[in-house]
């Protein structure tokens, strides 16, 4: 689950007193604790409400007031936003924290709406717009959603780790002489395909193209059955040397705040007629099954 740790502000932080290096070293050993474990998504201090505004609105009127604000108690000084197992984690982690205010004062924890809070209402349309939003925000371009065929993809496989997969270009150059030559090849396109997955990590990648059959593969090549599924497809647009960085925030930064559910099938990277092998630019998609 998703929750913001809430900084309530203070007399203090109000005034625009600056934390002490004492405070500032403190807090620095604890952010890192949480990014440690892999818990802080986000997290940063505000100025006080002198600098900030409210917009008003009353029917179709907006009015605007400056700070600051006089309740003191309900402003807030700075937030976190953590990934947490559950509600007591969360907690357990705040009582942690060194007390970001020489004075007394209260973190609050409020979790997130998750899709499943709002019941046949979230329909999977919207679901599947809501997860577009969050793709954009993270600098992942405007995905689209795709009914994806049946396939068979043939071509040669090799088993990685997380810390062996820079070795996967290579199993392109040796795969490459083999594109527009396969019997029974399908097109011209090319596919990555990551499947076969293990708990630790592991998995096998095939670099192969789409066949009608398998009955006449060359020595050494392997066959993997994409079912036909939905599909949400990412464009990366970046050099196809940057490509791991792009599964790793869609994996670790989007997935689990895309309100979708990921289908146990292959997923794949689909290398268009518009990839230049040359300048590793263009024609690069990733279909990740849902």
């Amino acid at each position: 689950m998703k929750v913001m740790v809430i900084v309530k502000a203070s007399k203090e932080s109000e005034a625009g007193q600056m934390p002490s290096e004492e405070l500032l070293t403190a807090m620095g050993k604890f952010n890192q604790q949480l990014v440690n474990a892999g818990i802080m998504l986000a997290g940063e201090g505000l100025q006080p409400s002198s600098k900030g505004a409210r917009v008003r609105f009353s029917g179709t009127n907006r009015t605007v007031i400056d700070g600051p604000f006089a309740e003191t108690k309900e402003l807030i000084a700075g937030y976190w936003i953590w990934q947490v197992r559950s509600m007591a984690e969360a907690i357990e982690w705040v009582k942690r924290c060194p007390n970001p205010h020489p004075s007394e004062c209260e973190i609050e924890i409020r979790p997130h709406f998750e899709a499943a809070d709002f019941g046949e209402a979230f329909t999977p349309e919207l679901r599947e717009q809501e997860a577009a939003l969050r793709a954009q925000t993270l600098g992942l371009g405007t995905p689209s959603f795709e009914n994806g065929r049946e396939m068979l993809i043939a071509g040669l496989n090799a088993s990685y780790t997380l810390e062996t997969r820079m070795k996967i270009p290579a199993q392109w150059e040796r795969f490459a002489p083999s594109i527009g030559k396969i019997p029974g090849q399908v097109g011209s396109d090319a596919y990555g395909v990551c499947w076969n997955n293990k708990p630790d990590c592991a998995f096998d990648y095939l670099t192969g193209a789409e066949v009608s059959a398998a009955n006449e593969l060359p020595a050494g090549f392997t066959q993997v059955h994409l079912p036909a599924h939905r599909y949400i497809v990412f464009k990366h647009t970046k050099h196809i040397s940057e490509i791991a960085k792009t599964l790793e925030k869609i994996w670790i930064e989007w997935f689990p705040s895309s309100g979708l559910n990921s289908f146990a099938a292959p997923c794949f990277e689909r290398y268009t007629k518009d990839f230049n092998p040359m300048t590793g630019l263009g024609g690069v998609e990733i279909w990740i099954p849902i």
